[in-house]
């Protein structure tokens, strides 16, 4: 693959729904520009983008690919992205590099919530925007009615800049109205056609809205718009052009993957009208410590963005990378200002799908690949040594769906927690750890097939079988009313025995660690076993007697006892203290603490019903509702853990993706006696 200087590049990423045709569209796009011998399809498992065993099992995309496209002269890389909202991760790192985002649209399902998150995403990111509407050698595709329902999701500036001749319910032809022509399509080559003499009223009410928006970019081309004068193409390429970098315009194309008809005319609207990375203008950055900007120059300070990192058992860490400014060069030095380490480069690639061609050098605007950095992950800066240049990394969201991991076979821990460290390395959206209370390794992701999909590469990559199974909350016993009991260890079987004899006050405490006092007079207990009574209470409160939870909020203050002369020991008190911390908890009404936790929902206002009344089913208080904009209500409650296992899936299906929470630990509250019951009965039953 040659090089291609910056104003000849173009990074777009491919974003939509799960199942809207973004892998099929990449795929008809590198089979039309002879990048591939063949046109793959997702159902068969032999397409360039979705090439990892778990891709071609589930038949989804799950992680970002690179798929460059050459086509007349330009370098175009598409980095297709999973649809399914547990993958946001990878969806993230596409968006970091890309200066352009192609909604793709299924013609006969329409817009939906992908769409929705697509566009929010490539808002924020300051990308420019399009829209390809697929599908459209399905039965039922309607462009017409997709093109209404793109505006009335996402506004004016959705603009439609072709359309489908239609029979019946076969496109047969494309209109350019750029062009100010049509295409029959054979074998995906056009044939052009001059324009028929009648359009028809839905083609020319999108063409009418076409020039519109187009005339809205200049002052001459709105006058001429009101002197109903046509536009030259190159007035429209320029309007075109003007709109889509200020966000005014979203042009909206349509066609078929698998018939390849209208894909030439998205690769040349794409090459025509979006920006190179040097039409972006200048990037913050910061240098030296200082903030600062950097341009898309190859002969400027090295920068580049760790974008994607890969864990291979046998390869090593392989890493993709986008060149920001400068020119990155095999056999080199970089410095990793993130790290703070120098990394070697040896040879470096570009990439398509999972094959490799190896080059010299990569430029600024495009991306590649380097394997065995050791001390760079993603978000990662990569710049010239003597250099300190930082970009900004890559946001990710917060994991919100736990399960503890538990192997299948004994002595695979060590294997599993190695697996789970390299997986970390590639997907920053989920974390691990141990939980020494529970004593599980809890591993906390998106959602549940984020999960799954994280067992499965366990197992594929690293030989490790695991299950997932519920979390154990951390529920606290403590107690309620005040009680005096006797501990009494004595014990005689010849030479030395064992006694110690204590009475000890419990009481609820005021903090949540044990408060240990002693009122001792006359000195029934001396001074120099109190700490040995202290330590046996320590001890004993890290397991209750309903449950077995730890005890929190608990003051014990000892006030007698006796001891033998020859007979009492530091574990003789102990073990007396011990047997006085059964009789006091019995005694002193028991009760079971569940953790509270504090939960901010962020809803379309329409869902705001369903959601409260879910929260009341989990036990939750509702305690407050407040506006956040764009049709958002943000909800806040406190809910009980026990109750929020699931609900990342559940809140999910309630609201099509479009809910999103954060969860936080608030306190302790007693739990209702069913509750307590259960729980009680649980750990019972565990005991046997």
């Amino acid at each position: 693959m040659k090089q291609y200087p910056v104003d000849k590049i173009r990074n777009v990423v491919l974003l939509g729904q799960g199942r809207s045709g973004k892998t099929s569209f990449a795929e008809a796009a590198l089979f039309l520009t002879k990048g591939t011998d063949r046109l793959g399809k997702t159902g068969d498992g032999n397409t360039v983008c979705d090439f990892d065993p778990e891709e071609i099992k589930r038949q989804i995309s799950i992680s970002t690919a690179v798929a460059p496209v050459e086509y007349k002269g330009y370098k175009i890389n598409f980095l297709d992205t999973p649809g399914y909202l547990d993958f946001v991760g990878e969806v993230m790192q596409g968006v970091r590099v890309a200066e352009t985002a192609l909604l793709v649209v299924s013609g006969k399902g329409g817009p939906g919530v992908g769409t929705e998150k697509g566009w929010e995403y490539a808002t924020k990111a300051g990308l420019s925007k399009a829209f390809f509407v697929g599908s459209m050698d399905m039965e039922n595709a309607d462009f017409f009615k997709t093109v209404e329902q793109l505006r009335e999701v996402f506004g004016i500036s959705v603009c439609p800049i072709c359309c489908p001749v239609m029979e019946g319910e076969k496109m047969v032809a494309l209109i350019d109205f750029v062009e100010r022509n049509m295409k029959v399509y054979k074998n995906g080559v056009p044939e052009i056609k001059p324009l028929p003499e009648d359009l028809g009223d839905d083609a020319n009410a999108l063409w009418d809205m076409m020039s519109e928006s187009v005339a809205e970019t200049s002052e001459e081309l709105m006058e001429k718009f009101f002197n109903g004068e046509h536009f030259s193409k190159e007035e429209t390429l320029d309007g075109l052009r003007a709109g889509i970098a200020d966000g005014s315009i979203a042009p909206v194309l349509c066609g078929s993957a698998y018939t390849l008809e209208g894909i030439d005319n998205v690769l040349e609207t794409l090459v025509s009208t979006t920006p190179s990375p040097a039409d972006k203008g200048e990037v913050p950055a910061t240098i030296g410590g200082e903030a600062g900007t950097l341009k898309a120059d190859p002969s400027g300070d090295l920068a580049a963005i760790v974008f994607k990192t890969v864990a291979d058992p046998f390869v090593g860490k392989m890493s993709y990378f986008k060149v920001v400014s400068g020119t990155m060069k095999s056999d080199s030095q970089v410095y990793n200002s993130t790290s703070e380490q120098n990394e070697k480069i040896s040879k470096l690639f570009f990439i398509r799908g999972n094959k490799q061609a190896e080059t010299a050098e990569i430029g600024a605007g495009d991306i590649g690949f380097v394997s065995k950095l050791n001390s760079t992950v993603t978000g990662d800066t990569l710049c010239a040594v003597g250099k300190k240049i930082v970009l900004p990394g890559i946001e990710f969201p917060a994991p919100s769906y736990s399960m503890s991991i538990q192997p299948l076979a004994k002595g695979d821990e060590e294997k599993i927690s190695t697996g789970l460290q390299r997986l970390a390395e590639e997907d920053r959206t989920f974390t691990f750890s141990l939980n020494p209370e529970t004593k599980q390794q809890v591993v906390s992701g998106i959602g549940d097939v984020h999960l799954d999909v994280l067992v499965s590469k366990l197992k594929s990559k690293f030989g490790t079988g695991v299950e997932l199974k519920p979390v154990r909350v951390p529920y606290r016993e403590t107690i309620r009313k005040k009680v005096k009991v006797q501990g009494r260890h004595k014990k005689q079987s010849g030479g030395h025995g064992q006694f110690g004899d204590v009475w000890i006050e419990f009481e609820p405490g005021d903090t949540e660690d044990l408060t240990f006092a002693e009122n001792i007079f006359g000195g029934s207990v001396p001074k120099n076993f109190f700490p040995a009574v202290e330590k046996g209470l320590r001890e004993s409160i890290q397991k209750g007697v309903l449950a077995g939870y730890p005890v929190v909020n608990l003051k014990a203050t000892l006030v007698d006892g006796s001891y033998h002369p020859v007979d009492s020991s530091e574990m003789a008190f102990k073990v007396a203290a011990n047997l006085a911390y059964k009789a006091g908890m019995e005694a002193a009404s028991p009760v079971l603490l569940e953790p509270i936790g504090s939960l901010k929902v962020l809803i379309p206002d329409s869902l705001m019903g369903d959601i409260i009344g879910d929260i009341n089913k989990r036990r939750g208080r509702i305690l407050g509702m407040n506006p956040a904009g764009g049709g958002l209500q943000e909800v806040e409650a406190d809910v009980p853990m026990a109750e929020m296992g699931s609900y990342a899936v559940d809140l999910r299906s309630m609201t099509q993706g479009r809910g999103s929470f954060t969860f936080e630990f608030t306190r302790y509250e007693e739990a209702p006696p069913n509750v307590a019951e259960k729980v009680i009965a649980e750990a019972a039953a565990q005991e046997e």
